[in-house]
């Protein structure tokens, strides 16, 4: 069976590259999928990368990833602290899943601190810039890996 990951990417994301650039950097949207499908291409896997101002979007693509994916990345923006629908599909997945941050929100504003997503996931990677992306796929491709055994 080939190893699909959906890289799901949520509000604000869109304007990597303009919005606080010393804190998100200044790589756009389309240079983190860049670096993600090569990533995705290095493990042997098949890359779904996708970009949404909307939760009910991230909520769709959630649960299609729940028959076409093997494993989910997600930086759910501002969604991570709020997003109880959200956390609510990740839960129903029983494929690896990754939360990673561009930044670090545990260092962040108070309300950043708690994530709604982090509960469903298998871990989190934050901190790192457009790295973390990377190692996001690699440990999601690792994951899934380990459960088909």
């Amino acid at each position: 069976m080939s190893l699909t990951i959906y890289c799901l990417n949520g509000p604000n994301l869109n304007l990597l590259g303009e919005r606080e650039p010393a804190i998100y950097g200044k790589g756009t949207l389309a240079d983190l999928e860049k670096l993600t499908q090569a990533a995705a291409a290095a493990v042997g896997a098949t890359l779904v990368f996708r970009q949404s101002n909307h939760e009910g979007e991230l909520v769709d693509w959630v649960q299609e990833a729940r028959r076409q994916a093997q494993a989910v990345v997600i930086n759910a923006g501002g969604y991570t602290h709020t997003s109880v629908a959200l956390h609510d599909a990740l839960k129903v997945l029983t494929i690896p899943v990754v939360e990673v941050h561009l930044s670090n929100p545990g260092i962040r504003e108070e309300f950043r601190h708690k994530s709604l997503v982090s509960p469903a996931a298998s871990g989190i990677i934050a901190g790192f810039g457009s790295l973390g992306y990377r190692l996001a796929i690699e440990a999601a491709a690792a994951l899934a890996d380990q459960k088909r055994v």
